[in-house]
């Protein structure tokens, strides 16, 4: 149970409003981790910068969900993993690849396999990658400049994992269906 308060746009600190309207717009409700996170300006302005600019990058949605889903159970954040089950179903990963993700191993399909493997060793090895590792993502089809763009989603979503492993915010009623547990 989270200790810390989970902000709406009204209670929440001058500077992190903005921030709770964007994503009010952008998803119809502000998610419980983002409340969490208006309570530092400067964490959840920071997360907005990165979270824009990795939706704006050369990965598709469904791409961007492969890595936030990995990276959410790399981290082991029952929160976003069940935030980021949903939105990979809703962008089209089968059901298949999810679970296959949901337990910690690649999806069937090559680039969403490859998006996961570099995003969970990347994560595993503190950056650490090697060329094999590398050679391993441009292989199937992606280029070098996509390999540091994965250190974009990964650091978007180190920023959600780590607060909700902090804050440990309640899971939205949308989200209950894909309850996980580390």
């Amino acid at each position: 149970m989270s200790t810390f308060h989970i902000h709406t746009i009204e209670s929440a600190p001058e500077q992190s409003k903005p921030v709770l309207r964007q994503l009010q717009q952008n998803f119809g409700l502000i998610p419980n981790i983002a409340g969490a996170m208006a309570e530092s300006p400067v964490l959840i302005g920071g997360f907005i910068g990165i979270f824009q600019k990795v939706h704006a990058g050369t990965f598709t949605e469904a791409q961007i969900q492969t890595l936030l889903l990995t990276n959410a159970v790399t981290n082991s954040c029952t929160w976003a993993v069940a935030f980021h089950t949903a939105l990979a179903l809703k962008e089209g990963l089968s059901a298949a690849d999810v679970e296959a993700i949901r337990n910690g191993r690649a999806p069937a399909d090559r680039q969403h396999a490859a998006l996961s493997t570099l995003t969970k060793t990347a994560i595993e090895k503190r950056g650490h990658l090697d060329n094999k590792d590398v050679n391993q993502f441009l292989e199937a089809g992606f280029r070098q400049d996509q390999v540091l763009e994965v250190l974009a989603v990964l650091a978007a979503s180190t920023i959600t994992n780590y607060a909700g492993n902090i804050t440990k915010p309640p899971l939205e009623a949308p989200f209950q269906d894909y309850v996980w547990k580390a």
